[in-house]
């Protein structure tokens, strides 16, 4: 097995632990796959790194691969499919859209929504690199697939600003849906400055302007 097979950052987070040795092997070898093929294409594209390449970089054969994804796509939508549902279980509980009473309570919780995030998307850089800079050449599914996480984001953002105007610690006179678009934008552009100046300092300045923004420009005078 070849130095790019343990990476330092797994891109899949939250796996529920095997309950046996052979089980156990299966999630790595699953988890191996998926972060040498983000080794490959990071390396030589998505289009130009096939399925022998993988299986050879590994030391593993066709039929291997096939037991755990159908093909190369196949693991794209399964590091997205695992990116929003650590999304979705950030957003749970104490960080859903109607948690928060009072601008304070408001305040905490954007705090921890965006350093979950920051977490979630630069951890493994290599997730938001294939997302925001190959996956909308790869075919027409996935780049509607994207637009519809973009939805569904501004959709999630627009339910945060409703519930502040409605309990009224928010601007009453909030555009919520466009605002909630800005919102997205501002979260995206944090992601490509973060990929590309990695350094944490520079990440959380960035991260704590965006909150300040979400506080202090639409709170109720």
């Amino acid at each position: 097995m070849t130095s790019h097979s343990v990476c330092e950052h797994r891109i899949i987070g939250g796996v529920t632990k095997p309950s046996s040795r052979i089980e156990r092997r299966k999630a790595e070898l699953r988890q191996e796959i998926i972060d040498t093929s983000f080794v490959l294409f990071a390396e030589r594209g998505y289009h130009a790194t096939g399925i022998a390449d993988i299986a050879s970089e590994l030391g593993i054969g066709h039929g291997t691969f096939y037991r755990y994804f159908a093909n190369k796509r196949d693991i794209i939508d399964h590091v997205i499919d695992d990116l929003a549902a650590r999304i979705i279980d950030t957003l749970g509980t104490d960080n859903a859209p109607d948690a928060a009473a009072t601008l304070q309570e408001y305040r905490a919780q954007v705090d921890r929504i965006g350093g979950a995030l920051n977490q979630i998307f630069l951890q493994d850089r290599r997730v938001a690199q294939m997302l925001l800079f190959q996956a909308t050449g790869i075919d027409t599914e996935l780049t509607m697939r994207l637009y519809g996480l973009l939805d569904t984001a501004d959709a999630l953002t627009a339910g945060y600003l409703e519930h502040g105007v409605e309990l009224g610690y928010l601007r009453a006179d909030l555009d919520t849906r466009n605002t909630a678009r800005a919102v997205t934008g501002m979260i995206l552009a944090a992601i490509v400055h973060g990929l590309r100046d990695p350094d944490e300092n520079a990440v959380e300045d960035l991260s704590q302007a965006i909150r300040r923004l979400l506080i202090d420009g639409v709170r109720k005078d």
